[in-house]
C-alpha cells in the first residue's frame, strides 16, 4: 500500500522571495511512534497507510512523496520585544498543502527535519521531548475545542541529537491551516518590498478571511480571531511561554508549543518558560501581548496603503477595538465556566472574584471550574465563609450544569505528567505517552484520576524550555 497525500501546495506558487527550496535531511532509522488516524481522514489520507514502512520514510524525511514541493518559509519577529529582522524555518520544511474533506486548506509540514538556510548555525533536528509534548498538548487543545496546530506522526530518527547530553532525535508532522504569521508580514515590510507584501496578503485574504476585501479588512479579522483565541486560552489556564511575532499565527490557531504550560495553581503572575525572566509573557500579561502583536501586523500592512497617515490613523483606530473585542470574549468564555447562557457585564464580578479568592487561596485552576456545585468545591478554599457568601451569589444566577460540563475540562495535559510520559520515552518506554494522550483527547470525561490529580510538591514543575 502505498502512502498517498492529495497535494495542491499554494504557497509555493508564491514569489519565490517568500521561501527557499529546501529537502529535508535524511536519517539513519526511521520508526513511527504514534500516528493520527482520524486527523488522516480528515486530511483525506488513507489511515491504513500511515503504519506502513513508507510512512516512516516519509514522515522522517528520507522520502518525498509525489506531489510535495518541500520549502522552508522566510519570516522575521520580535522576540521578547526585541527585533530580529530574519528568521524563518530553521528546523522545518513544509512538504506541501492538501484541501480536506471539509474543503480546508491545510500545510503538512515536518518539524525537526534538518537544517535549512534558516537555521543560524543550528542542526535543525528536534531531540524526543518536544515532538511528545507538542503532539500531546496539540490534540488535547484541538480535543478541548481550541483552535491549534494538530499532529499528524511523531517519528523517531534513530539519530543521536546533542542538547546539553545526548538524546534520541524525533520528527513531528505537523498540519496547520498554515505557517504564516505576524512575523512573515514584518520580512517584507521591513524591507519595503511592496509586491510580495501584497501577494502574500493576497494570499492570506483569500484562505483565510475570504469576506475581507482590503488591508483594513484582513486586519479586522486577524483580531477578531486573535481576540477570540486568547480568551480561550484564559479559560484553560493555559501559559503559551513564547508569544514572539514570529509565534503568532495569523489565521488564529495557537502555534509552536515550545515552553508551553497549563497552570496548577491560579496565579496571574503565572509564569513557566525559564528564558522568561521578566515574565513578559505571564499568564495574566497574554491579552496585552496578543495586542502588541496585533499592533506589529497593523504596521506591516501600512506599506500596502495609499496614504501612510491616513492609514496609520485608520489601523489605531481598527486595534484599539481589541480590549473591548477580548473582554466580550473573555466574558463569554468565563461565563460559560460558571454555566451562565447569557452572561452580561453585571456578572464579570462574579468571575473576578470567584478568580481572586482562587489567588488567595491557591486553588487548582482546573479542578475548581469543574468542582462548581458539587460539595467537593469546599476542598479548594481555605477560607470557606468567603466561599460560601460567593456560591449563594452564583447559585442566584441559576448555573447550567450541563454547560459547566462542557466547557470545563476534566482533565489537562498536566506539565509533570508530560515530563514523565518524555522520560519513559527516551528511555523506550512509550506506555505513559499512549495513555495520556488516550485521556485527554476525552478531556471532558475521562475518569483516570491519575490525569485529574494536580502534582505533589515534589512533582511540581515551575520551569519549562523550548527545546531547541
Amino acid at each position: 500500500m502505498n502512502l498517498h497525500i492529495p497535494f495542491d501546495n499554494s504557497y509555493a506558487r508564491l514569489p519565490p522571495r517568500l521561501f527557499t527550496p529546501q529537502e529535508p535531511t535524511p536519517v539513519s532509522q526511521p520508526r513511527i511512534i504514534v500516528a493520527n488516524d482520524a486527523l488522516a481522514r480528515t486530511l483525506g489520507i488513507d489511515p491504513a497507510a500511515l503504519h506502513m514502512p513508507e510512512a516512516a520514510q516519509v514522515f522522517a524525511g528520507n522520502l518525498i512523496p509525489e506531489g510535495a514541493t518541500p520549502i522552508a518559509q522566510v519570516y522575521a519577529g520580535h522576540q521578547f520585544g526585541n527585533w530580529n529582522p530574519q528568521l524563518g524555518d530553521g528546523r522545518a520544511i513544509l512538504l506541501g498543502e492538501v484541501i480536506d474533506t471539509t474543503g480546508q486548506r491545510r500545510d503538512i509540514q515536518l518539524k525537526g527535519s534538518g537544517p535549512t538556510p534558516y537555521s543560524r548555525a543550528g542542526d535543525g533536528r528536534a531531540w524526543l521531548g518536544p515532538v511528545l509534548r507538542e503532539y500531546l498538548v496539540s490534540e488535547a487543545m484541538h480535543a478541548i475545542g481550541i483552535p491549534t496546530t494538530r499532529a499528524l506522526a511523531a517519528t523517531l530518527t534513530g539519530d543521536t541529537v546533542y542538547r546539553e547530553t545526548r538524546l534520541p532525535g524525533a520528527v513531528l508532522t505537523r498540519i496547520a491551516a498554515s505557517h504564516i504569521r505576524v512575523g512573515t508580514f514584518q520580512f517584507f515590510a521591513a524591507r519595503n518590498d511592496v509586491p510580495a507584501l501584497q501577494a502574500l496578503t493576497e494570499h492570506v485574504i483569500q484562505r483565510h478571511y475570504p469576506n475581507a476585501t482590503d488591508p483594513a479588512g484582513l486586519l479586522t479579522a486577524m483580531m477578531e480571531r486573535q481576540a477570540s483565541l486568547i480568551a480561550q486560552w484564559m479559560g484553560l489556564g493555559f501559559v503559551h511561554g513564547v508569544m514572539n511575532t514570529d509565534n503568532c499565527a495569523v489565521s488564529g490557531e495557537t502555534i509552536d508549543y515550545g515552553p508551553c504550560a497549563f497552570m496548577d495553581i491560579y496565579h496571574p503572575n503565572t509564569v513557566f518558560s525559564a528564558i522568561d525572566q521578566y515574565g513578559r509573557y505571564a499568564y495574566g500579561n497574554q491579552p496585552q501581548i496578543a495586542i502588541w502583536n496585533i499592533a506589529q501586523f497593523a504596521t506591516a500592512l501600512i506599506p500596502l496603503m495609499p496614504d501612510r497617515d491616513a492609514a496609520i490613523d485608520s489601523f489605531s483606530a481598527i486595534v484599539n477595538r481589541f480590549p473591548d473585542l477580548y473582554a466580550a470574549a473573555w466574558l463569554k468564555v468565563f461565563g460559560a465556566k460558571l454555566g451562565l447562557s447569557t452572561p452580561t457585564e453585571d456578572d464579570r464580578p462574579l468571575i473576578e472574584d470567584l478568580l481572586a479568592l482562587m489567588t488567595r487561596d491557591g486553588s487548582d485552576f482546573t479542578n475548581t471550574f469543574r468542582a462548581l456545585g458539587t460539595p467537593s468545591a469546599y476542598d479548594h478554599f481555605a477560607d470557606r465563609a468567603a466561599f460560601d457568601a460567593w456560591e449563594e451569589l452564583w447559585h442566584n444566577r441559576n448555573p447550567d450544569a450541563e454547560r459547566m460540563a462542557y466547557s470545563n475540562p476534566a482533565v489537562i495535559p498536566r506539565t509533570h505528567l508530560i515530563e514523565a510520559a518524555i522520560s519513559a520515552g527516551v528511555a523506550g518506554d512509550f506506555a505513559p505517552f499512549h495513555a495520556m494522550l488516550a485521556a485527554i483527547t476525552q478531556p471532558y470525561t475521562a475518569t483516570d484520576p491519575l490525569y485529574a490529580r494536580p502534582p505533589r510538591d515534589e512533582e511540581r514543575v515551575t520551569r519549562t524550555f523550548c527545546g531547541t
